[in-house]
């Protein structure tokens, strides 16, 4: 009776819960990321998947806040084994919700990430930002350039993506094969335009993830 009851509540209280504008522009930056989206009714609802290494503890923690009402559980820590290795992921899931159902109708396709064919509509600052938190690097200690780790995603995808940082943002952005797939390679020449575009929402623990100041 007891889970019956709390299952309505959940329910219930699943009613009052509306995506903001910020959450929505942060959805896209985490989809064009590592996170991703479950269903478990034939896509009618879905919900957000997100999981770091635990080093990524402070970031994961502010997406929590970011997304706390959303949130039953709290972030949690789990062991996992990679090519013989355990190491410790640090994760937390929403709601399964129709809000979210719009984010998987254009980010899936057969059961694939995909990327939206009207992205454009939607790769603001503020999204680029959290993409580049969730799965960007530096491209070298020695270069200014930064990369956006883009592998899951099919040439053509990734070659949309650099065109629409070039063209949006002005940013000199193209392909970069690698064995696993494809990059995001944004030359050092772009490096203080694509720095001033995403340091408004840059967390201060992922600030590592850009090149570090050169002496001059």
């Amino acid at each position: 009776m007891e889970v019956v009851v709390r299952s309505r509540e959940i329910e219930d209280y699943k009613k009052t819960l509306k995506l903001s504008k910020e959450q929505k522009e942060i959805v896209f930056g985490l989809l064009l990321g590592d996170a991703h989206l479950e269903t478990q009714n034939s896509g009618k609802t879905y919900r957000l998947k997100i999981e770091q290494s635990f080093n990524h503890k402070p970031y994961v923690d502010h997406l929590y806040q970011i997304f706390k009402d959303w949130v039953i559980t709290p972030p949690k820590e789990k062991v996992v084994q990679s090519k013989g290795k355990k190491s410790k992921n640090y994760y937390f899931q929403t709601l399964s919700h129709v809000s979210f159902r719009f984010y998987g109708q254009q980010f899936y396709k057969e059961q694939k990430k995909v990327v939206p064919k009207l992205i454009h509509r939607w790769l603001t600052a503020k999204t680029i930002a959290y993409w580049f938190m969730d799965d960007g690097s530096i491209k070298s200690n020695q270069s200014k350039g930064v990369i956006f780790n883009t592998h899951s995603f099919t040439r053509n995808e990734v070659l949309l993506l650099a065109s629409l940082l070039k063209q949006k943002y002005g940013l000199e952005a193209k392909e970069r094969k690698q064995k696993e797939g494809y990059q995001i390679y944004i030359s050092g020449k772009s490096y203080e335009s694509f720095k001033d575009l995403i340091a408004p929402y840059l967390i201060s623990e992922m600030e590592y993830k850009l090149p570090k100041p050169r002496l001059t």
